[in-house]
């Protein structure tokens, strides 16, 4: 267990991606934070079980991440609770598929909020102490939209390409500190989020559910698989050994050859 003594904070923990990287990081011995939204009973039946499987307690903490201050006061606890976050790993995300001349300005700004603003209000807050412990890895959620563009989609989109630049800058000014901050791009991933989004593209693009799945989602990925929340983690938490020290500034594309074209 590599990551025994090592505390990390999942985002949108409750499902999908960030689920499966907390499972992985517990499995390695790190004691793990959820937050998220879902199902109380649910959320503390997962608790439960990752916390038998790192042998530390897990904890859940609620958090609104599309809020500045909550990213901020989520640090902030796990820094008097358990002196601190060790491995950060931004993953919270929304998306809302529409075009731009009927774009909701308040979907608008919620997906800047919760793919962008929080990745930089959990950096502000997690960093300083990662630099005076000499060790932090920092991991944000990003996609395949962080390097190409799609059609209405045009908050993701930007969302993404900006958490690109800021996972760049966020390498360079800490280079040599002990902390390596990376983004894994995903291609898609058969999470709720992705199939949340099916109704509106089924409505915005005339096709149905079938089409979509064949013709938007799959038909892009060369693999013509969907990559799985397992993948996902397993790249993240190889970037949390120590054999990854040196991998920086890094954004991965696991997307079945999605931006090979």
């Amino acid at each position: 267990m590599f990551l025994k003594d090592r505390t990390a904070l999942v985002t949108g923990s409750t499902s999908g991606i960030g689920l499966a990287c907390a499972r992985a990081l517990a499995a390695e011995g790190a004691t793990v934070i959820l937050t998220g939204f879902g199902n109380p009973d649910d959320i503390e039946k997962e608790r439960r079980a990752l916390s038998e499987l790192s042998g530390t307690e897990a904890l859940f903490i609620p958090a609104d991440v599309s809020r500045p201050e909550d990213n901020t006061a989520l640090v902030h606890e796990i820094t008097d609770r358990l002196g601190g976050a060790d491995i950060v790993i931004a993953n919270a995300g929304i998306q809302h598929v529409a075009p731009i001349s009927t774009f909701p300005a308040e979907q608008w700004d919620r997906i800047l909020a919760v793919n962008l603003s929080s990745p930089f209000h959990l950096m502000q807050a997690a960093l300083p102490l990662m630099t005076a412990k000499g060790w932090g890895r920092f991991i944000a959620t990003a996609s395949v939209h962080s390097v190409i563009a799609s059609p209405f989609k045009s908050a993701y989109v930007v969302a993404k390409h900006g958490l690109a630049g800021l996972v760049k800058t966020a390498a360079l000014e800490t280079a040599g500190s002990g902390i390596t901050i990376n983004a894994i791009s995903p291609g898609y991933v058969w999470t709720p989020l992705v199939e949340n989004q099916i109704p509106d593209t089924m409505k915005t693009r005339g096709m149905t559910r079938e089409q979509v799945l064949s013709d938007v989602l799959l038909a892009a990925q060369p693999s013509g698989q969907f990559v799985t929340v397992e993948q996902i983690a397993a790249l993240a938490l190889f970037l949390c050994r120590e054999e990854a020290a040196q991998i920086t500034g890094s954004n991965y594309m696991m997307d079945g050859g999605y931006t090979a074209r």
